[in-house]
């Protein structure tokens, strides 16, 4: 059991669990839960972390079939500017490995932005909070969970 689940079961909300055999050799995580699962892979999102004006750590959470819009994310969050974190930053934060980060559970609380398109679908899949691990829930209720501001910030 993962933090995110213990998260999602706290929080007495619907979600599913389901799990994959990860191949290692895989570097495209999101992408490959999509192929392994035969799921919509619009509806599976990856879970980023980028730094805000050099400094300040966020979370990004957009579809796997897009990339991360920088400057997108960056005028929703309010700054001049956003990089990508490097992934031993993004480790410490979250208490997840890359390729296992889960916008649910993660030991500091990061404001969180979520790639508008997930209200297109009743449930999306992210992280489950361990390689080969993902979670369907409803979009609004991460939106709630993780207190995250909807924008277009996926191109």
């Amino acid at each position: 059991m993962t933090p995110a689940i213990k998260t999602l079961e706290k929080a007495r909300v619907s979600f599913d669990v389901v799990s994959y055999e990860h191949d290692p050799r895989s570097p495209a995580y999101g992408e490959e839960a999509a192929q392994v699962l035969g799921l919509n892979p619009r509806e599976v999102f990856k879970t980023l972390l980028a730094r805000l004006d050099g400094d300040k750590l966020v979370v990004a959470i957009v579809p796997v079939v897009g990339q991360l819009d920088l400057k997108a994310l960056a005028k929703a969050a309010g700054a001049r500017k956003a990089s990508m974190a490097e992934p031993q930053d993004a480790e410490r934060a979250t208490g997840y490995v890359v390729g296992g980060i889960s916008p649910l559970g993660q030991k500091k609380r990061l404001a969180t932005f979520i790639d508008i398109s997930c209200q297109d679908y009743p449930a999306i899949h992210v992280s489950g909070g361990r390689r080969g691990l993902e979670i369907r829930l409803a979009p609004d209720d991460l939106t709630k969970l993780t207190g995250a501001r909807l924008a277009p910030i996926s191109r």
